[in-house]
């Protein structure tokens, strides 16, 4: 688990519809990266229309959303089409960013221990920074839990820089 203050680690991730993204590409607004286990079951998917429903909000806030797990580019885009997400879902089967921002965890399942994704939520400020972390995550109505911090740190950070 990253902690406040930290910087975030570089990622570079292809999403639903091919495109790269990075770290690097958001630099200079706010980024919210959310860590899910798996397209189309019935966590995730009130998670993924949380923040569809919450995303003008957060973009009136300067901030970019992006979702990742370990599913491949198809599954994100069936995923993405159904639910007409509007943020783009990131393809990580490698396991690396879920790996390095602490959301590939072990857990138990059915008595069993096995490695998964953890929700997991970030808030990364303009400059690369954790500003805000949710390890545990509840799924429905994260996206306006997500939007009221963001809320305050954009405003806090915009206080800051008037000063």
């Amino acid at each position: 688990m990253l902690e406040v203050g930290q910087k975030a680690p570089a990622f570079d991730l292809r999403d639903q519809d091919g495109q790269t993204h990075s770290l690097d590409g958001y630099r200079g607004k706010w980024l919210v990266v959310y860590f899910y286990p798996r397209d189309d079951t019935p966590g995730c998917t009130k998670e993924a229309c949380s923040f569809r429903d919450a995303y003008g909000d957060l973009a009136a806030l300067d901030a970019a959303v992006v979702g990742v797990s370990a599913d491949d580019a198809l599954a994100h885009r069936k995923f993405a089409q159904k639910y007409d997400l509007n943020f783009p879902l990131l393809a990580d089967p490698d396991k690396v960013m879920l790996e390095a921002y602490g959301a590939w965890v072990e857990k138990q399942m059915y008595g069993k221990r096995v490695m998964g994704v953890q929700r997991v939520t970030y808030i990364i400020d303009p400059d690369g920074k954790v500003a805000k972390t949710w390890p545990k995550v509840t799924a429905e109505g994260h996206g306006d839990e997500v939007r009221e911090a963001l809320a305050e740190l954009a405003s806090a950070s915009a206080h800051t820089k008037a000063q």
